[in-house]
Formats: C-alpha cells, structure tokens, sequence
C-alpha cells in the first residue's frame, strides 16, 4: 500500500502547502500535459495509478492546484489584452470586489506601490477596451486608472511552485 500524499500545511492556521517530492514531480507531469493518464503519470514518478490518483484528488482538495484548459485570446477573437493599474481611496476589499464583478476582468489583485488594485483584461478590441474603462471609472471609490496595453506576449508559464 502507498503511503499517503505528503501535502501538508507549514503552519495549518494559514501557511503555505508544503509539497514532497513526488507531489511536485505529479505537478510538474500535469503541467506538462494536464490531459496525461493516471498511470503514465505514476510511470514516469514511480507509483501506481490509484496513488497518483488519489494525491491528484488530495492536492486538488487541499487547493494546491486545478487542472483547467487554457484558452489563446487571439485565436478567439480577442486581440486586445490590458494591466489596468487602479488607484482608489476607502476600503479596497469592496473596490476590489465591485471591479472582480466586471466580466471581462479576468485578474484582480490588491498591491503595494503606485497601485492599489491591478486589473487584467482581455477585450475584443480597443473599443471594447474603452467600455471596460468606463466601467472601472465608474466605481465612486476609483481616482485614477492606468491601462498597460499588451503588444506581444513574450512568455507565459505555468510551472511554478515546484522548483
């Protein structure tokens, strides 16, 4: 029998997960290829399918990872994409939560620095990007926006977090 996965929390009240080395060489085989067989996975780090099986469960449940399908913009028909830097007064929580309600924004996260809140969009055009604008500016508590238009995405990696 294998033994358990070895996930567990640093400080349980709010630490971060602390991984073993075969949870991290299971992540690191999904990102590779998140649709990969249970038992090439357990191939490749030693362990048979159920085990892989069961840490993948464990670790999705303990909220480590999720395995998801990531989409290209462009090829959908949005060619736009944006980093809105957002400065704004009062409490930022519920700022951050009236701009999280915006569908079109996809990231939201609160800063130190120039910023208050960080915002990323993906639009179907700079029109479309205005509208979201207008919509930021319209939360009373919003001062000022900053938008940083993406021209080219040089890089875009998911494999952190097991290095």
């Amino acid at each position: 029998m294998t033994s358990p996965p070895r996930v567990r929390r640093s400080n349980p009240a709010q630490g971060p997960v602390v991984l073993d080395e075969l949870s991290k060489q299971i992540i690191e085989q999904l990102q590779a290829d998140g649709r990969m067989p249970y038992a090439a996975i357990g191939k490749a780090v030693g362990l048979s399918e159920a085990a892989v099986r069961q840490r993948v469960q464990r670790l999705q449940e303990a909220g480590v990872m999720q395995i998801v399908a990531v989409t290209d913009p462009l090829t959908l028909g949005f060619p736009r994409q944006a980093m809105i830097g957002v400065n704004c007064e009062g409490d930022l929580e519920s700022v951050a939560d009236e701009l999280a309600a915006i569908s079109e924004i996809d990231y939201v996260v609160l800063t130190a620095g120039s910023f208050d809140v960080i915002v990323e969009v993906v639009c179907e055009g700079d029109g479309h990007l205005l509208e979201i604008l207008s919509k930021i500016r319209a939360i009373p508590a919003v001062r000022a926006t900053e938008s940083f238009v993406y021209l080219k995405l040089r890089k875009q990696s998911y494999s952190w977090g097991t290095r």
